[in-house]
């Protein structure tokens, strides 16, 4: 498998900008990796690693911004620069200003063409929070509505030979009341599980060029058999009936390939390695457009793992996960994907991999990725590494109720006493869902496919979770069915937590401190049981605590010593262990890092103290059972 990672040259003459002034905002936390951070050096790798082509140009760097009232227009006076990738909020931006509920957010810079296109000319942006127009050379690009997500304009009318220049004007609404925004962890009175809010854009920034007719996506999916099947959709005058070669390469040499519609055909590679987390074999993919005579049109390159994701009886009837045909327990952590100088954004694609080095060495085999789809790169190291990623869909707009009934799966008990009234536990007449308007349930399953779509070609994301904690849980039947009928190749686990509802495959607990289930139950037999969260110990580290001024808490109260840490850590997987050997199929660690006032990671928010090390993390799993592999 070949590395994405270096910076490919432009063929399109751009001159790029920089501002040897910029700094991060001051008496911020940083990770070692933002300390480091320039404005020539943020997030130069390509960011698309399973459809990449050559001519490209980073448009990431020093950009104009204003803050404005939203009934304003465009400014006349841009009053401040900001660091690109790196969203208004944060430290890394330079600027680390909230975003006000009366105000929105423009940005300008201007980039040079050698000369006009001789194809496309697409403006890609990877991640902007949360709504935005776009204007280039004063006309109009086009508009997007979803934070999390990857989206793309066709500029070459638009454009010219020498300067030009792009303006975007950003609304983030955040938390307010009737918007129904996505907005996963992110809320203005950040505490507690709620983190500060990121606004604008957050992710790279890029032109790319294509020939006239293209190819906009690639979907497939490789089986443990040597299967692949493949589709892609071609863009252009010549689109009709366009044929794509598909070639898989091992260590350079070709080892099947085919010819065949755009529209969908299969191949075969005899004898192909699996992926595993164990062994994460990825072949190189290399795909060519053809026209109507055979002809090369484009060629484009990915990446694919062979793997089969299932679940099967055991022995006692209990429903286990499988990869390959194999039962594989899948154990790990809880993953905000929050970082105290980047926020939702990492620092550098080296962080990532920083990550999940210790997770892996940690003995760690799955991540849940939680409330938030990360950079399209981090898959691609979750899928070059080895770990099972449970991704969960952004969460947002109203839950069940004005009190949010949660109905934990332990509530089915006869005995069960509910807390804080009738949370847990609902009573003839309560709604476990809300009732959200139609706009805004369109929405959300307009940011739910373009998710799936997104991710579908990555082997390492095999759980789809559509709700946690009932947290705007709303249609969650109509939700499981249309997921359960679009992607047949993974899990799905309708409802992290609760509230539960008969579809899909997981039937998934939280327990703070240490896991339990009802196994007791039979309502949850035709599911696999897992305890989706638990844990959360918290242990505080002088000097890495984001702040002194805010409560800093772990579940299960603070223990006195790092020596109670660690024995608390200890009973927690040892539990999960006997869990497992009852029926239990995954564990969720909360979680892998410190989050703001939330101290109950593994590793501190700034990534540079570990509370525990990964060796003697991997021997406490190996002693508690729940390492299928040595």
């Amino acid at each position: 498998m070949k590395k994405i990672a270096a910076v490919v040259s432009a063929t399109i003459g751009m001159t790029l900008m920089s501002n040897a002034e910029w700094k991060p905002v001051e008496g911020t936390m940083l990770t070692e990796w933002g300390q480091t951070v320039t404005p020539e050096n943020a997030w130069t790798e390509y960011p698309r690693p399973q459809l990449v082509r050559d001519d490209w140009t980073n448009l990431n760097g020093i950009w104009d911004v204003a803050i404005t009232k939203d009934t304003a227009e465009k400014p006349k006076k841009w009053t401040d620069e900001i660091l690109v990738p790196f969203a208004l909020e944060t430290p890394l931006s330079g600027i680390g200003k909230r975003l006000e509920l009366d105000e929105v957010i423009w940005y300008r810079r201007d980039f040079e063409l050698a000369s006009a296109p001789e194809g496309r000319l697409h403006l890609n942006f990877e991640g902007v929070d949360y709504a935005c127009r776009v204007w280039v050379n004063g006309g109009y690009a086009g508009s997007h509505v979803g934070g999390n997500l990857p989206f793309s304009f066709d500029v070459t009318e638009l454009v010219q030979s020498g300067e030009n220049e792009i303006v975007m004007r950003v609304v983030d609404d955040t938390d307010s009341a009737d918007r129904y925004q996505l907005r996963g962890k992110q809320k203005r009175k950040n505490s507690g599980i709620w983190y500060s809010p990121s606004s604008g854009i957050w992710q790279t920034v890029w032109l790319e060029e294509t020939s006239e007719t293209y190819l906009e996506s690639i979907k497939f999916v490789g089986d443990m058999h040597g299967g692949l099947d493949f589709e892609a959709r071609v863009v252009g005058e010549s689109a009709n009936g366009a044929k794509v070669r598909v070639s898989v390469l091992e260590g350079g040499e070709t080892v099947s390939k085919k010819t065949g519609p755009a529209s969908g055909f299969s191949l075969k590679v005899k004898d192909a390695k699996l992926w595993s987390p164990d062994e994460p074999s990825l072949y190189d993919l290399k795909v060519e457009l053809l026209d109507r005579k055979g002809k090369v049109t484009e060629t484009i390159d990915s990446y694919v793992g062979f793997r089969s994701v299932g679940k099967e009886t055991d022995a006692d009837g209990n429903l286990r996960f499988t990869l390959n045909g194999e039962e594989i327990f899948h154990l790990g952590p809880l993953d905000q994907g929050w970082w105290p100088d980047g926020f939702l954004n990492p620092p550098s694609d080296e962080a990532i991999v920083f990550e999940m080095d210790f997770l892996k060495e940690a003995g760690f085999n799955m991540i849940r990725k939680h409330k938030k789809v990360e950079p399209r790169r981090y898959y691609y190291h979750a899928d070059r590494l080895g770990f099972l990623v449970w991704q969960d869909h952004v969460s947002g707009g109203a839950g069940p109720n004005e009190w949010p009934i949660w109905k934990k799966l332990r509530a089915e008990l006869p005995d069960y006493e509910p807390k804080n009234n009738r949370w847990w536990k609902p009573e003839d007449g309560d709604n476990l869902e809300a009732d959200w308007p139609d706009w805004a349930h369109e929405q959300c399953m307009a940011e739910l496919k373009v998710m799936i779509d997104t991710l579908y070609n990555n082997p390492s994301v095999v759980v789809w979770t559509t709700f946690n904690e009932r947290w705007g849980q709303h249609r969650s039947m109509k939700v499981g069915k249309w997921v359960e009928e679009y992607d047949t190749t993974r899990h799905l686990n309708i409802a992290s937590g609760g509230n539960f509802f008969e579809v899909g495959d997981i039937a998934d607990e939280h327990n703070y401190p240490d896991p339990s289930f009802p196994l007791a139950l039979e309502v949850f037999d035709d599911y696999v049981k897992v305890v989706g969260e638990f844990g959360g110990h918290g242990w505080p580290v002088e000097g890495h605590l984001w702040s002194k001024k805010k409560r800093n808490w772990g579940y299960g109260g603070l223990p006195k010593t790092i020596e109670e840490y660690k024995e608390r850590y200890v009973r927690s997987m040892e539990i999960l262990g006997e869990l497992k050997e009852n029926g239990i199929a995954a564990g969720v660690y909360t979680q892998t890092t410190d989050v703001e006032g939330e101290i109950n990671g593994i590793l501190t928010y700034d990534r540079k103290v570990v509370k525990i090390a990964p060796e003697e993390l991997a021997e406490i799993h190996r002693k508690a059972g729940l390492l299928d592999s040595e």
